[in-house]
């Protein structure tokens, strides 16, 4: 075998060997980003005009949360937003309006204890992604409810009391991800306040 052709089997082969290494890169990105973002990965790539796009897209969300100070809630506070959360919920039975919009409130509030930004809804369910993939798809939800009651747009009182447990997924989902509560020893059998409080509605 020439010279000239033992080097173009190993240019060849170089070439192969990066062909198959970005597509390893690729998949092994594709699998993170699906696995981070749950649900939402789905979302955003329905939403866009072809897949580097929507990964771009998470990618560019990824970057700007780590940009942002995010701080955990303490237990003390924790305990106060628990309460709050349960009085939200006591309050849907006389008044489930108002109660789905302190629910949301709520949300906002929590979002602002733990550091991140205030913005457009949008803008805010960008940020909270990164962190609760798994449960923004009932934010949104919950807001497109809430939005549809305001715009008088036949919502019953059992959309509000949907979009009153999608928000609880989340207030739970928040409230979870930014404390600073060490888990319980083996073995103990107290009954987390988050929960004997939140299984009401």
């Amino acid at each position: 075998m020439s010279t000239t052709a033992i080097v173009l089997i190993v240019v060849l082969a170089v070439i192969v060997l990066g062909v198959l290494a970005f597509f390893a890169v690729d998949q092994a990105k594709r699998r993170r980003l699906r696995s981070r973002f749950g649900p939402e990965y789905d979302r955003v790539l329905e939403t866009s005009k072809d897949r580097r796009t929507a990964e771009r897209e998470l990618a560019d969300r990824e970057r700007r949360h780590r940009q942002l100070d995010l701080r955990p809630i303490s237990p003390a506070d924790r305990e106060q937003y628990t309460q709050q959360w349960a009085q939200v919920q006591e309050r849907f039975v006389d008044d489930p309006e108002r109660a789905v919009h302190e629910a949301d409130q709520l949300v906002m509030v929590l979002m602002q204890a733990r550091g991140y930004p205030a913005g457009s809804f949008d803008q805010r369910a960008a940020h909270l992604s990164v962190e609760h993939g798994g449960t923004i798809g009932q934010y949104r939800e919950a807001h497109e409810l809430l939005t549809r009651h305001e715009q008088g747009d036949g919502t019953s009182t059992e959309d509000l009391r949907a979009a009153l447990l999608h928000y609880r997924t989340l207030v739970r989902d928040l409230l979870k991800a930014g404390s600073t509560r060490q888990p319980e020893p083996a073995g103990d059998t107290t009954t987390d306040a988050t929960t004997r409080r939140s299984e009401r509605v």
